[in-house]
């Protein structure tokens, strides 16, 4: 039988870009995201770092739908602005999730910052745990700088103005598997398929070890 797993997101493209790793990874479970369950409140992301947060939200949402849960939080992080957006990245323009605006207000604040001083890197915390209290966090980075002007039509948030190192390429530019290759957050679920894993072998074997009456 396959486990259930939620990812605790409603954002459509991290589940299709979890399950595009972990069918790659031979890893076999029905992934479902929090749309499945409408009455699950939302997180609040009260930490003061992308585990931390990453964390909060695995653990609330495994402990009420009983299921193991997965979350990631993640974020951009730009040199010239000492590390912010952050863990802001998301609200980064005073609304949850309003990419147009985040990247507007991005771009606007380095103006005139030269491109040699536009360095800057995607973090990413991904988190399990399960109904029982078991937790484990990964992370995973990737390197960068932010381009003058927003360029593809691939990826979501800060993809479009953000060109791995190495790369003439937004990861906006990029096919989702040469993202997934590279991406902070595909580097963490990668990280994290073996934890899972060995999670969900170890809730097996418990559900099939002998009861003593």
């Amino acid at each position: 039988m396959t486990d259930r797993v939620v990812l605790a997101t409603r954002n459509e493209h991290k589940i299709i870009e979890l399950r595009r790793i972990l069918q790659s990874a031979g890893l076999a479970v029905d992934l479902v995201g929090t749309e499945e369950f409408p009455d699950l409140p939302e997180v609040a992301e009260t930490g003061t770092t992308f585990a931390a947060n990453a964390l909060l939200k695995a653990r609330d949402v495994a402990s009420r739908t009983g299921l193991v849960a997965i979350a990631d939080d993640s974020g951009l992080s730009v040199d010239a602005l000492n590390g912010m957006p952050g863990i802001l990245s998301a609200r980064w323009a005073g609304r949850h999730g309003d990419d147009n605006a985040n990247l507007s207000l991005l771009l606007a604040q380095l103006a005139d910052v030269p491109t040699q001083r536009r360095s800057a890197a995607f973090h990413c915390a991904a988190a399990v745990a399960t109904p029982e209290g078991d937790e484990r966090v990964v992370e995973g980075v990737l390197e960068g700088s932010i381009v003058e002007q927003p360029r593809g039509e691939n990826g979501f948030g800060y993809d479009p103005i953000f060109a791995p190192s190495g790369y003439a390429l937004t990861t906006a530019q990029l096919t989702p598997d040469e993202k997934d290759a590279i991406s902070h957050r595909g580097k963490a679920f990668r990280a994290l398929v073996p934890v899972l894993a060995d999670l969900l072998g170890d809730r097996s074997n418990a559900d099939r070890s002998p009861r003593r009456e």
